[in-house]
């Protein structure tokens, strides 16, 4: 995976699982919601339930009481009435009240008349509930409800209901009604059915944001990308032919320099060499003065290879530093154009890697070159001071001046200042240009992280 590909990975996988984790939390949260409401609703409809068969109990029980009370234990035919009562207290098709002894024997049942007069201690429902047991239980521990699966008249289908059984000590008799469950759990079920449906819609919305956010996302990321990448790749490219241009142009001076110079030199050498081989050999007296200017000739392109040399690496540089080497540029400079040119260095502190002395020096070699070509310039300042660990330098004239915004834009002027930018933007440096109609100031400023280590720097010193 290459490093743009990471970048955009570390983009998107963090939004991707961040867009995941919230939409998660928001489901679970909307689950466990609906879910507790839901809950409460049910327990809120089954109260409703409870209150409503305790009601109807109260009521039968009511209806029967005046008889219960005058009758005696085997008072058969105030069983009879009352057993007629229950069986016409009817509030519906699946609302009635049944009747059964202590026994088990079924003694009123409106709905399965053939339940009467049969014992059903035994019956059990799907679940295995022995129903009409625990109902007897329930009655002659003080009544209460009790739960269990039984057949709906209505749809003849077993469903749940919820009984409320009392006791009648006297006869031992058990008196219960109740209610069927099954729309309360389809009430419930309907509302569940709602939810997950408002959940999975929740869902889909979130995906379809989130979904098309992070495709805008990762598509801005890409296009951002391969922009900056058009642009570095253009930026390459011309900084390429810019550095093939700049070897291009000082293989040219070098060989201007060579052809006008010191190849000119050395001729005028070899022909007063040759001149002094013929008055020697027809010996004529000034054989000595021929000789002496073929060896001043010689000097003179001694001077000029050591001036090429200098120029394409001082020496001074690495042996004495960079102070060392601008006041050697400078007196040069001086020597061959006739500017005046001072340096102050006074409160410079030489504390910088050898790169960044390099920079620089090259810097102020441009600088100069620029003044020399296109200033017109007839003084020349140099300032070279530490500034709080910092290295600063500045190089003024008194020229003409430039047009900065069409100076950069093109020619070799342009190409200079671009170096000298890139040359210091390198060491995070900083290059300042003021130029008007009386003159040029130029200020390079290097920060801390272009001087040597402190364990270096004691070793240089």
């Amino acid at each position: 995976m290459t490093l743009r590909h990471q970048i955009i990975a570390l983009a998107i996988v963090p939004l991707v699982i961040s867009i995941l984790a919230i939409t998660t939390f928001i489901t679970w949260q909307s689950a466990n919601l609906a879910k507790n409401s839901i809950d409460t609703f049910e327990q809120n409809m089954l109260k409703t339930k409870e209150a409503e068969i305790l009601n109807l109990t109260n009521l039968a029980l009511s209806a029967i009481q005046t008889i219960y009370d005058k009758a005696g234990a085997d008072d058969e035919a105030a069983k009879q009435q009352v057993a007629e009562i229950l069986t016409s207290l009817d509030y519906g098709k699946d609302g009635y009240f049944f009747v059964y002894d202590y026994d088990g024997n079924n003694i009123v049942h409106p709905r399965q008349s053939f339940r009467h007069g049969h014992n059903w201690l035994d019956l059990t429902d799907p679940d295995g509930d022995k129903v009409i047991a625990e109902l007897i239980a329930t009655a002659r521990a003080g009544g209460g409800l009790h739960q269990y699966k039984w057949q709906k008249p209505s749809t003849g289908q077993i469903a749940d209901k919820l009984s409320f059984v009392v006791s009648l000590d006297k006869w031992h008799w058990v008196v219960g009604t109740g209610v069927y469950l099954d729309d309360v759990f389809a009430q419930s079920a309907a509302a569940n059915k709602v939810t997950r449906a408002n959940i999975r819609r929740t869902f889909v919305i979130v995906a379809l944001i989130a979904v098309p956010s992070v495709l805008v996302v990762f598509t801005t990321c890409m296009l951002l990308t391969f922009h900056e990448r058009r642009m570095a790749d253009s930026r390459l490219k011309a900084l390429t032919q810019r550095v093939i241009d700049t070897q291009e142009e000082e293989r040219a001076r070098l060989a201007r320099e060579l052809h006008d110079g010191i190849s000119q030199n050395l001729v005028g050498v070899r022909y007063a060499m040759d001149l002094a081989g013929r008055k020697v050999r027809t010996n004529v007296d000034d054989a000595a003065l021929t000789i002496d200017r073929g060896v001043e000739a010689l000097n003179g392109a001694i001077k000029e290879i050591r001036r090429l040399s200098h120029d394409l690496r001082p020496r001074v540089l690495d042996d004495l530093g960079l102070k060392a080497a601008l006041e050697a540029l400078c007196y040069n400079f001086a020597e061959r154009t006739g500017i005046d040119t001072k340096i102050d260095a006074s409160g410079f502190t030489d504390r910088l890697k050898a790169e960044a002395n390099t920079a620089l020096y090259r810097v102020a070699q441009e600088a100069f070159n620029n003044v020399e070509r296109h200033a017109g310039a007839s003084r020349l300042t140099v300032k070279l001071w530490s500034d709080g660990g910092r290295a600063r330098m500045t190089i003024s004239d008194n020229g003409t001046g430039f047009d900065g915004s069409k100076d950069g834009a093109s020619g070799r002027a342009g190409l200079g200042l671009r170096n000298m930018q890139e040359r210091m933007a390198h060491f995070r440096g900083l290059l300042l240009i003021n130029s008007s109609e009386t003159g040029t100031t130029l200020t390079a400023m290097m920060p801390r992280s272009a001087n040597l280590a402190a364990g270096k720097q004691a070793e240089a010193a």
